[in-house]
This record gives C-alpha cells, sequence and structure tokens, in this order.
C-alpha cells in the first residue's frame, strides 16, 4: 500500500471532508433548508443561485451547524484491541 498524504486545509478539513460537507449542505439547500448567510439578490444573481456556491459562502462565513468526526488509524488499532480483551 502506498503512503497517501492528506493536507488539512484552513478550516481544519482535508479536501475529501470539505467536498462531501458542500455536498451535503448543497443538497439541502437545494431541498428547500434556509440559508444561513445573508446574500443580496445580486449576489445570487452572479451566482446563479447555485446551492454550492452558497455552501461554500456559508462555510467561509463559518455558520455551517455541521462538524466532522475522525477515526484515525492509531484509535481504531486501540478501540480493535478492547474489544478483543
Amino acid at each position: 500500500m502506498r503512503d497517501v498524504e492528506f493536507t488539512i486545509d484552513d478550516f481544519g478539513m482535508t479536501r475529501f471532508e470539505k467536498a462531501r460537507l458542500l455536498g451535503a449542505r448543497a443538497l439541502q439547500l437545494s431541498m428547500g433548508a434556509p440559508m444561513l448567510v445573508k446574500l443580496s439578490k445580486k449576489e445570487l444573481e452572479e451566482i446563479k443561485y447555485n446551492p454550492i456556491e452558497i455552501a461554500k459562502r456559508e462555510l467561509e462565513a463559518g455558520v455551517l451547524p455541521i462538524s466532522v468526526k475522525r477515526v484515525f488509524p492509531h484509535e481504531l488499532n486501540n478501540k480493535q484491541e478492547q474489544e478483543q480483551s
């Protein structure tokens, strides 16, 4: 198995976590969830009411009530050892 390095961005997430979070929030917005940031009609028209762009702006504003829970490999090994005891 090759080693893959995952870099963590300014939001404390890997690109995969960020993509998953933005996708989940964009789906919520497309299904009618209220926006958590105030955007003017002009701003919405500029981004063409794109739910992914709205989700990005919510993430940048730090208003998303969604968190990422990670299980690190060493924690997984410790948990497996405890279950075997």
